[in-house]
C-alpha cells in the first residue's frame, strides 16, 4: 500500500501536523524537523495528495482555460506563452480546447468548479444564455485573453481591433492599391470579426477607395478557409490587387491559391495578414502581418489574473489594451497601375 503521512510522521518521529505544515511550506517549523520529515518522505516515497492539499490551503494551483481551437498558430502561441508563465508562478493549467462547441464549454466549465480551479482564461467571446449565466454566478477570478464580449463585465486583454484593421487597411491604400478584398472572419465574434471589418470598411470609406461586395468574403480563421475565399475572389472578373486576412492562416491559404492559379505574391497580389504568429517567416515570401504582441499578451493575461486571485486587483479594473504593430516583409508591394 501507497505510504500515507501517519506513515511519514512515524517514520519521522514527528507529529502529523509537524509533516503537513512542511508539505505546506509553512514558515515556523526548525531546520532539523524539516530535513528529519524530507528524509523520511524520500525514504517511503510518499507522494501527498494534491486535493487534500488543496482542500487545507483552499488553494489548488490550477488555472483552467478555454481555447477555440488550439491548432491555430495564434493560440497555440499564446497558450505556450501562458503555460510558461503560470508555470513560473508555479501554477498548472488545465486546457480545454473546445473547437466552437458551446456544449463543450459548458461542460469543461462545470469541470472547472468541480476541480476548484483559481482562476480561469477565455479565448473566444461566443456564449450562450447559459453560458453566460454560470460565469457570471462562478465565485472564480476570470479574465479574457485576446477577445472583448460585448455583453460581459470581466476584464479583458486585448489590442485595438479596429484600430489594427484599419491600419492594415491604410497601408495598402498607401501602396497605391484601389481594389483592395477582405477575407473576415466570424462575425459574430465582435473583436475578430466585426470589430476587424469595420476597421477595414472604415479606411477604404476614409481614403475613397470603392467597396467592391465580391472582394468581401468570410471565412472561420483556418488555412483552408483563407484559400476558399481566395478562389471565388479571383474568380470575379476583375480581381483585386490586395487582400488583407484577419489571420496569419487565412493568409497563408490565400497565398497558396494565389500560387495554384499561376499567379506570384507580391507581383500579382499584396497580401497582408493579421495576428504576427510564427507563419509569418515560415512562408515564402515572408508574410506581411498586423502584429499583436502575443508573447506579451499570454504573460499579462496570467500576471493579471494571477492579481484578481491573490486579492491585489478586482473585477472592475479596466481593460489592458495593449499595442499593435505592422510588421512589414515581403507579402506586399507598391501598385502605380491600379
Amino acid at each position: 500500500m501507497a505510504p500515507k503521512i501517519k506513515d511519514v510522521a512515524r517514520h519521522a518521529g514527528v507529529s502529523v501536523t509537524t509533516v503537513s505544515r512542511v508539505l505546506n511550506g509553512e514558515k515556523y517549523v526548525k531546520d532539523d524537523l524539516k530535513a528529519r520529515v524530507q528524509r523520511a518522505i524520500d525514504e517511503l516515497g510518499y507522494t501527498p495528495s494534491h486535493i487534500a492539499r488543496s482542500l487545507v490551503r483552499k488553494k489548488t494551483d490550477l488555472i483552467g482555460v478555454i481555447v477555440p481551437d488550439v491548432t491555430s498558430s495564434f493560440y497555440s502561441t499564446i497558450l505556450s506563452t501562458i503555460e510558461k508563465t503560470a508555470s513560473l508562478n508555479d501554477y498548472n493549467l488545465l486546457v480545454c480546447n473546445i473547437i466552437e462547441d458551446t456544449d463543450k464549454e459548458l461542460k469543461y466549465l462545470q469541470v472547472f468548479k468541480q476541480m476548484r480551479v483559481d482562476g480561469i482564461i477565455i479565448m473566444h467571446e461566443k456564449m450562450d444564455d447559459e453560458i453566460r449565466e454560470l460565469i457570471h454566478k462562478l465565485d472564480i477570478p476570470i479574465i479574457f485573453s485576446s477577445v472583448k464580449p460585448v455583453d460581459q463585465k470581466f476584464i479583458s486583454v486585448i489590442i485595438d481591433d479596429y484600430a489594427a484593421a484599419y491600419d492594415a487597411t491604410r497601408h495598402l491604400i498607401e501602396l497605391g492599391h484601389k481594389r483592395i478584398g477582405f477575407i473576415g472572419g466570424d462575425m459574430r465574434d465582435v473583436t475578430s470579426g466585426q470589430n476587424r471589418f469595420v476597421g477595414y470598411s472604415h479606411a477604404l470609406a476614409d481614403f475613397g477607395v470603392e467597396v467592391v461586395d465580391d472582394y468581401i468574403r468570410f471565412g472561420d480563421y483556418k488555412t483552408q478557409s483563407g484559400y476558399e475565399q481566395m478562389k471565388a475572389m479571383l474568380a470575379c472578373e476583375v480581381y483585386p490587387t490586395a487582400v488583407f486576412a484577419v489571420s496569419d492562416d487565412m493568409a497563408v491559404g490565400a497565398m497558396n491559391c494565389i500560387h495554384d492559379h499561376g499567379l506570384r505574391v507580391p507581383d500579382d497580389l499584396s497580401v497582408i495578414g493579421f495576428d504576427g504568429s510564427q507563419l509569418t517567416e515560415q512562408v515564402r515570401p515572408r508574410l506581411t502581418s498586423m502584429e499583436q504582441p502575443i508573447l506579451e499578451m499570454g504573460k499579462v493575461t496570467v500576471d493579471k489574473l494571477l492579481d484578481l486571485i491573490s486579492g491585489n486587483d478586482d473585477l472592475s479594473a479596466e481593460d489592458v489594451i495593449l499595442k499593435h504593430k505592422l510588421v512589414i516583409r515581403d507579402s506586399c508591394k507598391s501598385y502605380v497601375n491600379s
